[in-house]
């Protein structure tokens, strides 16, 4: 059990890593659909959940300490996956194969806000007690 708990608390920063990472090389250097449309769409898409899994890994980190996990706590999270997602809009920003825009800025926020929501509602407003029972259980 305690090798799990360490592998959540290490788990955002490995996730951090990778984005960076892929962050640095062209879009299509992993996958690339026939139809450039698609493989366009799918791929900016996924901006709704890239930095809304840092912000639930982050989450998981937290819940793993003995310190109770607070409204407060919840909130430095999401401002965490936040910021990360800004810094990796301007990393991508200095590579010519890659973009940044507001519009990814959005959907990271975007991503992050949704999570949030269930987040907040299963641990702290009584909601989504399934989701809740399962956090807890971290």
């Amino acid at each position: 059990m305690k090798i799990f708990k360490w592998g959540l608390r290490v788990l955002p920063f490995a996730y951090m890593a990778a984005i960076w990472i892929m962050s640095s090389l062209p879009s299509d250097q992993f996958v690339k659909l026939p139809d450039s449309q698609i493989d366009h769409t799918i791929k900016e898409s996924l901006h709704l959940i890239e930095f809304a899994i840092l912000y639930v890994l982050l989450v998981l980190a937290m819940l793993t300490r003995r310190q109770a996990f607070t409204p407060t706590m919840n909130i430095a999270c999401a401002l965490i996956a936040a910021l990360y997602g800004i810094s990796d809009e301007i990393h991508q920003s200095f590579y010519a194969y890659r973009s940044a825009s507001w519009f990814d800025l959005v959907k990271d926020f975007t991503g992050i806000s949704v999570c949030f929501y269930f987040i907040r509602g299963a641990l702290f407003k009584e909601k989504f007690r399934r989701l809740g029972n399962l956090l807890r259980r971290v």
